[in-house]
């Protein structure tokens, strides 16, 4: 049945698109077209919420009871996730209990959302004054997301702006609608009220576009390409924009690391989910010394990871989203072979599975080196210093998160102050993220910072109130 959710119900449209299992390529559910009537309906379900506000107490109640909810229905979630997304299962599991952490933290967020007193007695004339800020929801939200995570990345949106007194407009990813749809129940059945939250699914660029411009949108928050997040910051006039766009994360393996964790770590986060991770292992820097012993302890990590059916609790390299992106990544990979990059471990390729893949001998200019791969494909380059180390590094337009391996703290320092991301993190991967940090990038990675605690700051504006007493 074509359906949306919007006013707290599901909802009849025209049209429909099949939702595939993305391993047996079997239609596992419809999504609904949302079309103009749809998007005018969502709009005016969002905005008439908002005349009745929702209590910080009432906020925090309905974030909590979500939590309690999606933990006890955690496996018809996983399962639904393992098979629309073609996450390996134990992943898709793990993607849901951060779920019910994400939601307790914006609940926590709620009601400690606070403003400041401003210090304006000190100017003449105003030593009977007394200022100072409150923090108010800018009013519709509208949340773009991506396949990848089809909750927990929805809930970093969608659970702030709740907690921020914001009702929410979401589209989904048009490859894994169904989760979207699911957590609109639950949190319908948490008592978040109609209008609160309304999805809009669609197979094309169209809604997006339209919902992105629309008058009854106050911000976007978009997580996605660096393209698309481009063309959203040029059409959405002055409405304010968080974008979390790609990265192309770099490692770095100094010669003091603990080589077994080092490759370990790497070879399971450059090619779980076959690397369909915005902060994913791609570029591995190695010091010379030690980059043989390293480099046969990434091989024989990567291949003792296993490859197929993501429903099967062991594997590890499910496929990519589609075919097509599968094809892509392989196009890069034999553009850097013909260029003269060495594949250590070579790709295999079987419709949308692609297996862990290391090359070496690869050039910065090379796409799998330059641009964002999201696919489990892996370059390997040695170093001499740290700081040449530092400078490859930077070399990328992205600046999302860089992981760097040493037993010393003036490495970890120096590496934390000079690398040009938003996240350095040490003796783990560049994939290590807690729900509750700042995650965010700089350079063509994107604006603005997610993380609950730090989102609804976004997702809120300061009014500053001055008492003449």
């Amino acid at each position: 049945m074509a359906e949306v959710w919007i006013d707290g119900q599901r909802m009849p449209v025209a049209k429909a698109y099949p939702v595939y299992h993305k391993y047996r390529h079997q239609v596992i559910g419809m999504a609904g077209e949302a079309d103009d009537t749809a998007i005018a309906l969502a709009v005016e379900s969002a905005t008439r919420a908002r005349t009745k506000p929702l209590s910080v107490h009432e906020r925090y109640r309905i974030l909590e009871k979500a939590a309690d909810l999606l933990q006890e229905r955690h496996e018809a979630f996983a399962t639904l996730i393992c098979q629309e997304a073609g996450k390996p299962l134990k992943d898709a599991r793990t993607e849901v209990s951060r779920g019910q952490q994400t939601l307790r933290y914006a609940a926590v967020a709620a009601r400690t959302l606070h403003g400041e007193e401003i210090p304006v007695r000190g100017n003449p004339g105003s030593e009977n004054r007394l200022a100072f800020t409150l923090r108010k929801p800018y009013g519709t939200i509208l949340a773009i997301t991506p396949f990848n995570f089809p909750l927990n990345l929805v809930l970093h949106k969608v659970a702030p702006a709740i907690a921020g007194g914001n009702a929410v407009i979401l589209k989904p990813a048009p490859q894994t609608p169904l989760t979207a749809m699911k957590l609109a129940e639950l949190m319908a059945d948490a008592g978040l009220p109609p209008g609160w939250l309304n999805v809009l699914t669609g197979s094309g660029p169209e809604l997006g576009q339209k919902l992105v411009s629309h008058p009854g949108i106050q911000l976007i928050s978009f997580t996605g390409s660096q393209k698309v997040g481009q063309e959203i910051r040029a059409h959405a006039g002055l409405k304010p924009v968080l974008l979390e766009l790609g990265n192309n994360s770099a490692n770095i393996v100094h010669e003091d690391a603990d080589l077994d964790l080092a490759a370990k770590t790497l070879a399971a986060r450059a090619f779980g989910y076959a690397g369909q991770v915005c902060i994913a292992v791609q570029r591995i820097y190695v010091q010379r010394n030690i980059f043989e012993p390293f480099q046969e302890r990434l091989i024989a990590a990567s291949k003792a990871l296993v490859v197929g059916d993501p429903e099967d609790p062991r594997t590890d390299v499910g496929p990519m989203i589609t075919e097509d992106a599968a094809n892509r990544a392989w196009a890069w990979y034999e553009d850097a072979l013909q260029q003269g990059a060495q594949a250590l471990l070579p790709a295999e390729k079987q419709g949308a599975l692609v297996t862990p893949t290391i090359l070496v001998n690869v050039a910065p200019s090379m796409q799998v080196m330059a641009e964002e791969v999201f696919a489990p494909l892996a370059g390997l380059v040695p170093y001499d210093t740290i700081d040449e180390a530092i400078a490859w590094a930077n070399e990328s337009r992205y600046g999302l998160q860089a992981g760097v391996f040493t037993r010393s703290l003036s490495i970890a320092i120096k590496c934390a102050q000079e690398l040009e991301v938003g996240g350095v993190i040490i003796n783990d991967s560049s994939s290590y993220r807690a729900d509750n940090m700042p995650y965010g990038g700089i350079k063509d990675s994107g604006l603005g910072r997610e993380g609950p605690e730090y989102a609804i700051l976004e997702m809120t504006y300061p009014t500053v109130v001055v008492l003449n007493l």
